[in-house]
């Protein structure tokens, strides 16, 4: 377990993966369900919807960002999403995980996989259902408009809310921990160095 006398800054220097819950964190916590169409498009397939949600940029260009920084990104949520998979092959993530009701395992697999430890490891939740990773990993971020338990449980509230920058919120509090932020903007914005197109999102390569 994370050394409990650490102060946030502290924590947010042995970051390697930072690990976002969706719904309320990526997103302002919306969901929005239609009736998927049948096969031949001419009528409503029974019991059978689509989903729509709404992501915002800068949490997008905070990915890269972190990306440029050699800081490793992913998801994992409950819900299985076919919106929450193409957001992710957008941004280009590293890890994907849905259909998790018991968060730790899918933590745990990655710290196998990665060869991490949980203080090198950042959650941004804001609900209930993240607790137990945020009292696990090496540094919990709550959203602004989090759960009074996750914000109690969090070592950081972002200053905006989820759907609304939050999830840049984290990247960069991050980044600015470890003296890399100003750098990384340079290199981004670099004309004369463009970043690599497997590095960079926003091309729709999905």
């Amino acid at each position: 377990m994370a050394d409990k006398t650490l102060t946030a800054e502290e924590r947010a220097r042995r970051i390697k993966i930072i690990l976002f819950d969706v719904d309320g964190v990526l997103t302002d916590g919306g969901i929005w369900l239609f009736p998927a169409p049948a096969a031949n498009g001419n009528s409503v397939q029974q019991g059978s919807m689509a989903e729509a949600k709404g992501f915002h940029a800068h949490d997008g260009a905070g990915i890269t960002l972190a990306r440029l920084a050699r800081i490793k990104c992913g998801f994992i949520t409950k819900r299985i999403s076919e919106t929450v998979a193409l957001r992710a092959r957008d941004l280009k993530l590293e890890f994907l995980f849905m259909g998790q009701s018991f968060k730790m395992q899918a933590v745990r697999k990655i710290m196998s996989d990665e060869g991490v430890t949980l203080e090198q490891i950042a959650y941004v939740g804001d609900d209930v259902i993240d607790l137990p990773v945020m009292r696990e990993c090496g540094l919990a971020i709550a959203v602004l408009n989090a759960r009074a338990q996750v914000k109690a449980a969090a070592h950081y509230v972002t200053p905006h809310k989820g759907g609304r920058g939050a999830g840049r919120d984290a990247v960069d509090f991050i980044l600015q921990a470890q003296g890399l932020l100003d750098k990384v903007i340079e290199e981004y914005i670099d004309e004369g160095n463009p970043i690599s197109p497997s590095m960079d999102i926003g091309k729709g390569e999905i």
